[in-house]
């Protein structure tokens, strides 16, 4: 009784102090722990022995660390040959908890020791299960705060220890961890135990435990043991994936300079994850990303690529050094970003994937130019704003700027300043100011580090408006903005490079740090200066008309970054109100033949976004489907087509791409009648059981297509091929499809669907393509407003919050972002996606400006295309 009086007079105390739903302090530091879980897939609940060595500052009668959702049973802690029982209480629904005992723990070395149970998640956060062809399998994922719902612990990055790791499940299934298993296998009471050797040490969220009926494909990489795993249906496909990373391994082991810094490394698929996640030795990808083959698609060769080497590259910056706190997020995901674009195209030159990094970074320019924002590095003082970090400014941005500082520095002195850092912070934690503290060491010029603060540490994309005097440039740096919107004062610190023909034949590029408002620099030679010097710049530019025109007229002669980067500028001004439809017509013609795929389709893509926002009638809807028949309708007649499986295999990757976005661009318009045909006739066969009548290239046409002259009874009938499937790309390939038809009634059907082969993320990708098409979006707006409590309240609630926003953002009035604002506004307020929203009231406020301001002229000129 005393005993209880105790405690209960203690929880009391405890309830009054303070939660701290960011950074734990330093009172109680973990020094290792030993895991040890009982996990069955085909049950709904795990259970856990988790022992954690902790080393405590002071005496304390209470220690403050996390978990979520856990049943525990049993707390205790021991210290000084003592045994001592504690009580668990969950302080706050993020996953706060507190161990209070009856006296104090003293000062030193102390064990805490947790019997607990818990349910498996129903979406990819924490320990999640997934039933797989009537199998039930177990993953792990735990970035960024979902190790606590999987086992109590110090849940934050720059808490790192060895962790090690005992899995008992049932015999006969594969268990995976961050490290080998040590030992053979025992049967201890019906069930398998698999030991693990203790990890290097780790932070919580890069842990790793799986367990299922895995396939798998193992392999070497130099002396590194390699495994490819999947589930069994998967199994013979694996091969492209097992080379793929032998071959990217090796690449980024020589561009650090050190070999692969764990001891092995798994390389595991499931079907639920929406991207991947880079536990040490053991990284993670949603199916299709690793299910490869040699005859897939360019679009997913080039998705392998890039996010394998992201991944792995990972394994050294974030694993191997790991940010001290989540502010320094973007220290793992933006150098991630670049390092895997650049050793992707490293693997696969072929592929084009360096014009993909230079894609993501204007993209994320659309994001960075509105005024609700954020910098690449934010202070996070509230664990619940993490997932606001996973977001275009970490990836697009901050990977464009890294890939800024290193075109700048130069390759070498680039990666010399990687290396130090790696270097001298391996197996511990760092921060902004120790990366920015290497690159001082290499840069040569002590304005370097500035520039890049200037770009991490305040949002907002720099317009460079030039003017040329002969050879003389003048520069004066703004905030770019929309029509309608004025630029706050923002000054950067710039890493400049311009280039020019040099007079001789060749080409001058020369590199400057521009860090005044107005500055003038110096480039002799002949002919145009190229304003953004292979792209790499983060930054748009306005020019004078006549230099404008000059560089439109030459720009089938520049490299393909130089060409995106003129097609970002371009489309910058149109939106801002200056540039013009008849001046990024003449960009696609001069473009349409260039040989970087990128670049050919660049304009293109620029004037469709246009249309498909509605600001564009049906006079200029027409204009431009003219437009695309010209210039598209020669390079079909060359290419040719035909949709059939593996006919353009052994193609060479850029014609293969080549000839998607001649299919894109041409399957709408008049001269598209027989793709038309064709696809909706490969799509019949393909579905009646010929797998050879259709390419995975042609699927999401082919599906269209076959539903757009079908009634409800084939919409119904191909979600339930795809539900009885468990192939990567056909499954949300069809699901894809019957979420676009533009019927309310489908939609109505779709979202209502009750059908336990339907996955949680998969109804949130319904809800996307429906409102992805302006016919259904409005069902769409309202369904989500009548559901937005139990999508944000559900377990992936967390992504939803960030996700449902940029849905909302595809509409295209003031009216509408006034509506938005108001409907949604008090059920986002205390959530991730508070900024999404705003983002997305923003995007649909500056679009109806833009509509309301120059709509007329901008239809009027589509109209006149030819």
């Amino acid at each position: 009784m005393l005993l209880a009086l105790l405690f209960g007079s203690m929880t009391v105390a405890a309830q009054a102090q303070s939660v701290p739903l960011g950074r734990l302090d330093d009172t109680a530091k973990p020094a290792a722990y030993r895991l040890d879980l009982t996990i069955d897939p085909s049950r709904p609940r795990f259970s856990g022995h988790v022992e954690i060595d902790v080393m405590l500052a002071a005496p304390a009668s209470s220690i403050v660390l996390h978990g979520r959702g856990l049943d525990v049973s049993r707390v205790m802690a021991r210290a000084e040959g003592r045994s001592i029982a504690g009580r668990w209480q969950q302080i706050d629904p993020i996953g706060v908890a507190r161990i209070a005992f009856p006296e104090d723990l003293p000062a030193g070395p102390v064990t805490l020791a947790f019997d607990y149970d818990a349910p498996f998640a129903d979406g990819p956060a924490g320990l999640f299960r997934e039933q797989v062809e009537g199998a039930w399998h177990v993953w792990s994922h735990f970035e960024a705060i979902y190790a606590r719902a999987a086992f109590p612990g110090f849940d934050q990055p720059g808490f790192k220890t060895p962790f090690t790791l005992t899995l008992r499940a049932p015999k006969g299934l594969t268990a995976i961890g961050n490290a080998p298993e040590a030992g053979p296998r025992v049967i201890e009471n019906g069930l398998e135990v698999h030991r693990f050797a203790p990890t290097a040490p780790l932070p919580t969220y890069l842990v790793a435990m799986m367990v299922g009926p895995f396939a798998s494909l193992t392999g070497e990489a130099k002396s590194l043991p390699l495994r490819i795993v999947s589930t069994r249906q998967n199994a013979d496909r694996l091969a492209f994936a097992l080379d793929g990373t032998r071959r990217i391994t090796g690449l980024l082991e020589d561009y650090f300079g050190t070999p692969f810094p764990f001891p092995k490394l798994d390389q595991v698929t499931t079907p639920v994850l929406p991207g991947a996640m880079e536990n040490a030795g053991a990284a993670l990808y949603r199916d299709d990303l690793l299910v490869v083959d040699a005859g897939a698609p360019v679009t997913r060769q080039r998705a392998f690529g890039t996010i394998v080497a992201h991944e792995l590259g990972h394994q050294w910056f974030g694993d191997l050094v790991t940010p001290a706190w989540w502010d320094d997020l973007w220290l793992n995901e933006s150098f991630a970003n670049w390092i895997g674009y650049r050793i992707g195209d490293a693997w696969r030159p072929d592929l084009g994937i360096a014009g993909d990094a230079l894609g993501t970074g204007f993209e994320a320019m659309e994001t960075d130019a509105l005024l609700a924002g954020r910098p690449v590095r934010q202070s996070i003082d509230d664990s619940r704003r993490i997932e606001t970090a996973f977001d275009a400014i970490t990836y697009g941005k901050g990977g464009h700027v890294v890939g800024m500082v290193a075109a700048w520095l130069g390759d070498e002195r680039f990666r010399e300043g990687v290396r130090r850092y790696i270097a001298a912070h391996a197996g511990g934690s760092a921060t902004s100011e120790d990366f920015f503290a290497a690159l001082a060491e290499v840069a040569g010029n002590p304005k370097l580090v500035p520039a890049m603060r200037s770009f991490v540490e305040q949002q907002g994309v720099p317009l460079l408006a030039m003017r040329r005097d002969g050879d003389r440039v003048m520069v004066t740096q703004l905030r770019y903005t929309t029509a309608g919107v004025a630029p706050p004062e923002t000054r950067w610190t710039i890493p400049l490079c311009l280039r020019r023909r040099d007079g001789k034949g060749g080409e001058a590029r020369r590199c400057f740090i521009m860090d005044q408002h107005t500055q003038s620099f110096m480039l002799p030679g002949e002919g145009p200066v190229f304003p953004n010097a292979g792209g790499t710049g983060y930054y748009r530019f306005e020019l004078t008309a006549g230099h404008w025109q000059e560089l439109i007229a030459g720009a089938n002669r520049l490299p393909g970054g130089e060409a995106l980067a003129l097609v970002d500028s371009l489309w910058a001004s149109i939106r801002a109100g200056r540039g013009t439809i008849g001046e990024m017509a003449r960009l696609e013609r001069k473009l349409i033949r260039h040989p970087d795929p990128h670049a050919a389709d660049a304009a293109d893509k620029a004037l469709s976004k246009l249309v498909r926002e509605n600001i564009v009638g049906a006079p200029g809807r027409r204009g431009f489907r003219l437009l695309r028949e010209k210039l598209y309708g020669p390079l079909l007649k060359e290419y040719g087509f035909d949709p059939r499986a593996g006919v353009y295999a052994h193609e060479g990757a850029a014609r293969a791409q080549r000839r998607v976005q001649v299919v894109n661009a041409l399957v709408g318009t008049s001269a598209g009648r027989q793709l038309r045909k064709q696809l909706g006739a490969a799509a019949v066969a393909y579905l009646a059981g010929d797998g050879a009548a259709l390419d995975p290239a042609w699927f999401d046409h082919a599906f269209d297509l076959y539903l757009y002259d079908r009634d409800g009874a084939a919409v119904r009938t191909l979600v339930d091929k795809a539900l009885a499937s468990e192939d990567p790309v056909f499954r949300p390939a069809a699901l894809g499809a019957a979420a676009r038809t533009g019927f309310s009634a489908m939609a109505a059907w779709l979202l209502s669907l009750d059908d336990p082969r339907l996955r949680e993320s998969e109804r949130r990708d319904l809800l996307d393509g429906i409102m992805a098409r302006s016919a259904s979006r409005e069902y769409g707006y309202a369904w989500a407003l009548s559901h937005v409590g139990a999508l944000l309240g559900g377990a992936d609630g967390q992504a939803v919050s960030t996700r449902l926003p940029q849905m909302l953002g595809r509409f295209c009035s003031v009216a509408w972002a006034d509506r938005i604002a108001r409907d949604f506004k008090a059920a986002f307020a205390a959530t991730p996606g508070a900024l999404e929203l705003d983002r997305a009231v923003e995007r649909a406020r500056n679009c109806g400006l833009l509509d309301d301001m120059m709509g007329a002229q901008i239809d009027a000129e589509f109209a006149t295309l030819r």
